[in-house]
């Protein structure tokens, strides 16, 4: 394998669950792409963290991760997957059986379906951070069987064609080309046993059709797509086995006046042309409260002052708020005011206006044309 988990993770290979979740945290916390901001490189780092961890903490996959890395070729030929070859992914299986102890079962208990959600949360909500219930229905594992639909749980045997795998095995053609194929088991569907009496609540089907309702505790920095998960509250499974999770994925609603990336705010601020001439403070919306805004003499429509730690909290702390102020020019003017423009502007020296002395300069310099004439 081109990169061992166990030295992504810094680990041993005889490494405690407790040891593998004490340096994948260590390791989260070094190369979280919040603290790399467009670093490639940490992004790709951080990926690979979590594969790692993703199969090391879940023992089912760290037993097969560890027969791979013992036995290696034993997945496939030439990097291809062994399960295009014939039967040899099943026959693959089966080996692998015999170090697992379990057969089929994972496949007999598979987990069931997971639900998705969404759920839309006003910009304040999913900046601040709120507490959101959510009602579906779905079906729930069996209370009183324990999803096995059988009577007391307890009202069933193994099937005697599988043998409690769930699936049999076929063999196809003749002679030397022959394909070893598995089929779901006819006589237990699949579940590896056989009820001898049906449990009186669910009928034999192992879950109830309920409406729940989940409440969820959102953190401040929510945002369109992100999601929270709830174990356990999906689909019971089919098999008697795990009940799949609930996924509430999140839309985030459009502020009237802010926008954001990531946990940084942006403001539109539109200010008069006295304002941007002589300058002075002005009130602007946060998150929390007003806060007031100092605009220094000569403001250009475009500038963008920073306020730090008004943006959206998260992990790491608060981001920024952006406010780019925009020179609103009036509609309309009265005779007075053109007036006091006009002995205003008799004031000023033409070559006071850096972008248009610029402009004028490479216009001369293009075409010999004098710009300041037409102002």
């Amino acid at each position: 394998m081109a990169n061992n988990y166990y030295d992504i993770l810094g680990v041993k290979k005889d490494a405690t669950q407790d040891e593998i979740k004490s340096a994948y945290r260590k390791l989260v916390k070094q190369y979280h792409p919040d603290l790399h901001p467009n670093d490639e490189a940490c992004a790709a780092k951080f990926k690979e963290i979590n594969e790692a961890n993703e199969t090391l903490s879940d023992p089912q996959k760290r037993q097969k991760y560890d027969y791979e890395l013992e036995h290696p070729g034993m997945g496939g030929f030439g990097g291809f997957d062994a399960s295009g070859f014939g039967g040899f992914g099943d026959i693959f299986g089966d080996i692998f059986s015999q170090f697992t102890g379990g057969g089929r079962t994972q496949e007999v208990n598979r987990k069931g379906q997971d639900i998705s959600l969404e759920v839309e949360l006003s910009f304040l909500d999913a900046a601040k951070g709120c507490t959101k219930e959510v009602t579906y229905t779905r079906n729930e594992p069996c209370k009183t069987c324990r999803g096995t639909g059988a009577k007391n749980g307890t009202s069933y045997t193994t099937c005697s064609t599988c043998k409690g795998k769930g699936q049999v095995q076929y063999v196809q053609g003749n002679g030397f080309f022959q394909q070893i194929s598995t089929r779901t088991c006819s006589d237990c569907g699949g579940s590896g046993k056989k009820i001898t009496d049906k449990c009186p609540d669910c009928n034999g089907k192992g879950f109830t059709r309920t409406k729940t309702t989940v409440s969820f505790d959102i953190p401040a920095g929510a945002d369109t797509n992100s999601y929270m998960k709830k174990r356990g509250y999906g689909e019971a499974s089919k098999m008697g086995g795990e009940a799949g999770d609930l996924i509430v994925v999140f839309k985030v609603l459009p502020h009237k006046l802010f926008k954001r990336k990531n946990y940084d705010l942006y403001l539109e601020l539109p200010i008069t042309f006295k304002t941007a001439v002589l300058g002075g403070k002005v009130k602007i919306p946060t998150l929390d409260d007003v806060h007031e805004l100092n605009i220094p003499e000569c403001t250009q429509s475009g500038k963008t002052f920073i306020v730090r730690g008004k943006g959206i909290r998260s992990r790491l702390g608060y981001g920024d708020l952006y406010v780019t102020v925009v020179v609103e020019v009036p509609d309309k003017l009265n005779k007075d005011a053109k007036k006091a423009l006009e002995k205003f502007n008799d004031t000023l020296n033409i070559k006071q206006y850096d972008k248009i002395k610029k402009f004028n300069d490479d216009m001369s310099a293009l075409y010999g044309t004098d710009y300041y004439k037409n102002l």
